[in-house]
């Protein structure tokens, strides 16, 4: 599904990303963690062809077709999401009319408006969402909770192939928390995937992760299986940087 290989990638001539690889199969959830400063934000960004960053080596392949060349809106066309940390607000656009025209944008063949509403409809009842939030304008308003779900409530009506999270759980509540996981595995099969970037080990409570990725100074160091979230909840990063702190990518 995604394949990233010695990916090296700056921001205003400061590097961040120092030499990243990452495979990810279909069907698979993986979580990347690390410490503020490790590059987790600026990975995802760069995934998605965020123009302020500058990739200067390395290659990104989905499904096997090189998207470095690619705009995001070319990326999102073939499948990918990027769920925000920090969701912009667009004052005048309602969230129905904003996920009408992202929907039609990746599709083929335009929805009809019942085909729309029925759509909507039944996505926002999985993320137990009144439908009066449609006539909302985006984010304009909304507490941190609403933002989030919001953003997964996005990803389930565009049907993404792969999604990548960005923090995503960061300052949510317990309710927003299990209803966001909720979303995340209710696309959750064969022909989905994810990057679940985060911080905390919470969210993983919920969606279970196939493998756990650690990044430090922009690169994934070790990798594990859910076992290894747990040990960054028990003892911090600490360890991390004692013990890969000096190393190149393992």
């Amino acid at each position: 599904m995604l394949q990233i290989e010695n990916l090296h990638a700056e921001i205003e001539g400061s590097e961040i990303l120092k030499g990243l690889g990452l495979e990810v199969n279909k069907g698979e959830i993986h979580a990347i963690m690390g410490p503020n400063g490790s590059g987790k934000s600026t990975l995802s960004n760069v995934l998605m062809g965020h123009p302020r960053y500058e990739v200067t080596d390395g290659s990104i392949t989905f499904e096997g077709e090189d998207v470095m060349e690619l705009e995001a809106d070319e990326r999102a066309k073939m499948g990918m999401f990027l769920a925000f940390q920090y969701p912009s607000e667009v004052p005048g656009v309602s969230v129905a009319n904003f996920l009408r025209t992202a929907v039609n944008s990746v599709r083929e063949k335009e929805l009809s408006p019942m085909e729309m509403y029925r759509l909507l409809q039944e996505k926002m009842s999985v993320m137990q969402m009144d439908p009066k939030f449609a006539e909302r304008y985006l984010n304009e308003g909304f507490s941190g909770g609403e933002k989030k779900r919001n953003e997964i409530l996005q990803m389930l009506m565009l049907d993404p192939r792969l999604a990548i999270m960005d923090e995503t759980d960061s300052g949510l509540d317990i309710d927003a928390l299990q209803v966001v996981a909720k979303g995340v595995n209710e696309l959750r099969g064969p022909e989905f995937s994810a990057v679940i970037i985060t911080h905390y080990q919470r969210i993983l409570r919920y969606i279970e992760p196939d493998r756990v990725h650690v990044m430090l100074d922009g690169r994934i160091v070790t990798s594990g299986d859910k076992e290894l979230a747990n040990q960054l909840e028990e003892r911090g990063y600490d360890w991390v940087r004692e013990e890969y702190g000096s190393t190149t990518q393992g």
